[in-house]
């Protein structure tokens, strides 16, 4: 069924594209830059559509978008006049006029006009929408795919120099890297384009690279490819020319880390400004109502809308350059490894090699029945390791959970449920409708989360150092299972651990990739995945790899050193944000306990100003006290997520960050009131 309203949808568009494409044949040159970059873009972005079809597609969305948006507007126009917001009378332009009838002529056109002016403007509005948005399409997608191609290329083009140093010639570099989408992604999609050149195609492969370094959106694999071009020309050497450009990708990888920390370091002063703003328009907002000009809906807005725009947005700009780690960590068996490729479906819903035998006999059945009891034995007896490696299934508990505690409160009748009850009691209303729910969700969170976070950190904590080991122990002769059994015996730590199951389940029969490849699944780490790649393709030419083992080592303390800078640099700023909004509490807590009960007090006692103003006689202290309570939980909520995220590019992350920052923010507020 969706298939085939996917089909339908395809041919409905591909028709609309057919009945615009005299509009498009009207307004674009079809040899014209612009027509050009779009097409440039198309290929980059891997979006196979022609650009003729595509632009005259995105010129009818535009012109339906904008048909629509043209009757709204001047539907809006037509009301403004129909329901007396704005007369023709009080609309004027200044021009002289020398007689009535001209006067009464342009008096009467003032509508249709403006009407007409009101259409336009939408239309425009609608049309820039619709065909911008899909004109901007592919490029969004190519500086995606150009973001992750220079993400991988450095450990990439350590893959290919560890395939080299194996014995494969270019072409067999090539094929193999065109295969390794599992890891690469992006990287190795170009150079199936390459592939596919050469075999169905019967293009030279010489001219198949050629063609792809002017194809692809990254001008760093560009230059790679241009120059390995060179060097098949010139029949130099494919190993040492890997090797250079290995060593001159790491030095790259470390210098594009420190131009995004830079970026950061500015977006971490920025809101430092930026999360000021509206404490210092609350404070002019209160003071204009204590003089008794001053609008409460203004407050409402700072607080409700303000707040959560500028920490959305300033969410929305960090993900424009924070880099995160590409790929899902998972590693493909490969061919004819039927029952590793059901152990990686293995999951909550899959009960692993047992699906593919299911419905052949009637014995598979009952064991499928036993092994699904075994799961949930498994499972009931240790649910703290299922929520441990997947932290987010805590949410299918808790927040029912925490929905049905907060449903008792409310039938019982403690929960507050008007306006003015949040107001009498501003502390109990908030803590109940969302420390409570907030604290039963985010906590269990936090705790797997960082559970999880600590059994994959203990695995690549010494991953560099034990690869230096293993590249040793094979330099002494040692067969590469051989060189693992030694790592194992003779160093500790959860990595040593892994690597003597490893050893135990090749003694079993199992093949040494096949083990390798369970061991990554198991963890899913994308950094574990492309050294795990790196070492079970070189290991299949040949067991001794000490060169493959050295260039893994590298690359993976090469990682070592980025974490470890990204780590040191990321925290001056999330010290800046968390000390940023320690400062806006303390500001509002004193000018809660400070100001606004000493004002509120005085205006009580008929204090007036020169002038006769009752200053502070209407304050409604009760209501600001309830209003700041939410703009600091507010933002401590938003603080903690963009420290998260700027701490290791993941939301989840800021967890931990919310559940302090809103502890201290209750604490504050239960002192002051």
């Amino acid at each position: 069924m969706s298939l085939e309203l996917g089909e339908g949808s395809s041919s409905d568009a591909g028709r609309l594209a057919d009945a615009f494409y005299p509009l498009y044949d009207f307004l674009f040159n079809s040899e014209g830059d612009f027509v050009a970059d779009v097409e440039s873009a198309l290929t980059e972005a891997r979006m196979n559509q022609a650009v003729e079809l595509y632009l005259s597609k995105a010129l009818a969305v535009g012109v339906l978008v904008g048909g629509v948006l043209w009757m709204l507007g001047s539907l809006i126009g037509w009301a403004i006049f129909e329901l007396g917001f704005v007369t023709a009378e009080s609309l004027s332009l200044g021009i002289p006029v020398g007689n009535r009838e001209t006067a009464a002529m342009l008096e009467a056109a003032t509508v249709p006009v403006a009407i007409l002016l009101s259409g336009l403007v939408f239309g425009s509005l609608g049309f820039t929408m619709g065909f911008g948005t899909l004109a901007a399409i592919p490029y969004s997608k190519a500086s995606g795919r150009k973001r992750e191609i220079n993400m991988l290329l450095s450990d990439s083009v350590s893959y290919m120099y560890a395939l080299s140093v194996g014995g494969l010639n270019q072409l067999e570099i090539l094929e193999s890297m065109a295969e390794a989408d599992d890891t690469y992604g992006e990287v190795a999609k170009e150079f199936q384009s390459i592939v596919n050149e050469t075999e169905y195609f019967g293009t030279d492969y010489r001219n198949a690279v050629r063609k792809q370094s002017t194809e692809t959106p990254s001008d760093e694999l560009a230059q790679f490819l241009t120059d390995m071009l060179s060097i098949i020309n010139s029949g130099g050497d494919m190993e040492q020319f890997l090797y250079d450009k290995k060593e001159k990708h790491m030095r790259t990888a470390k210098q594009e880390q420190e131009t995004t920390l830079e970026t950061l370091e500015l977006f971490g002063e920025m809101y430092m400004t930026l999360s000021l703003f509206p404490l210092l328009l609350i404070i002019i907002l209160v003071v204009m109502s204590m003089m008794g000009s001053g609008r409460e809906q203004l407050i409402y807005g700072t607080v409700y809308a303000l707040i959560p725009l500028i920490g959305v947005g300033f969410l929305v700009l960090i993900s424009t350059v924070k880099q995160d780690e590409p790929g899902d960590g998972y590693l493909s068996p490969g061919l004819g490894s039927e029952r590793l490729e059901a152990t990686q479906k293995e999951g909550l819903m899959h009960l692993g090699l047992i699906e593919a035998f299911t419905g052949r006999f009637s014995v598979f059945k009952r064991i499928k029945s036993r092994e699904g009891n075994y799961k949930t034995k498994e499972l009931l007896s240790a649910p703290q390791i299922f929520f441990r490696d997947n932290p987010l299934f805590t949410l299918l508990l808790t927040v029912p959970t925490a929905m049905a505690v907060v449903g008792l409160l409310f039938l019982d009748g403690s929960a507050p449920t008007a306006w003015d009850a949040m107001i009498a009691n501003p502390i109990w209303g908030t803590v109940v409708w969302f420390y409570i729910p907030s604290y039963m969700i985010l906590l269990p969170l936090a705790f797997f989360y960082e559970w999880n976070q600590l059994t994959r950190n203990a695995i690549t904590g010494k991953l560099s150092e034990n690869l230096r080991k293993l590249s040793s122990a094979n330099d002494t002769g040692q067969t590469l299972l051989e060189s693992i059994q030694t790592v194992s015996d003779t160093s500790t730590g959860k990595i040593a651990d892994e690597f003597e199951v490893m050893y135990a389940k090749v003694n079993y029969g199992m093949s040494l990739r096949g083990a390798m490849v369970e061991f990554n699944n198991k963890y899913h780490i994308p950094r574990l995945a492309r050294t795990i790649k790196l070492i079970a393709e070189a290991q299949e030419a040949s067991s001794q790899i000490t060169d493959v083992l050295s260039t893994a080592a590298q690359s993976s303390e090469n990682q070592d050193d980025i974490e470890r800078e990204r780590k040191s640099r990321t925290r001056m700023q999330v010290a800046i944000i968390l000390m940023t909004y320690l400062t806006l509490l303390a500001v509002m807590a004193i000018l809660k306990v400070q100001f606004l009960d000493t004002m509120a007090q005085m205006g009580g006692g008929g204090s007036q100003s020169a002038g006769g103003l009752s200053f502070g006689a209407s304050i409604d202290t009760q209501l600001l006290s309830l209003l700041f309570l939410h703009a600091v939980t507010l933002q401590a909520v938003l603080s903690g997520f963009i420290s998260g995220y700027i701490r290791d590019a993941q939301i989840i992350s800021g967890v931990k960050f919310v559940v302090i920052l809103q502890t201290l923010a209750l604490a504050v507020w239960v002192v002051v009131v």
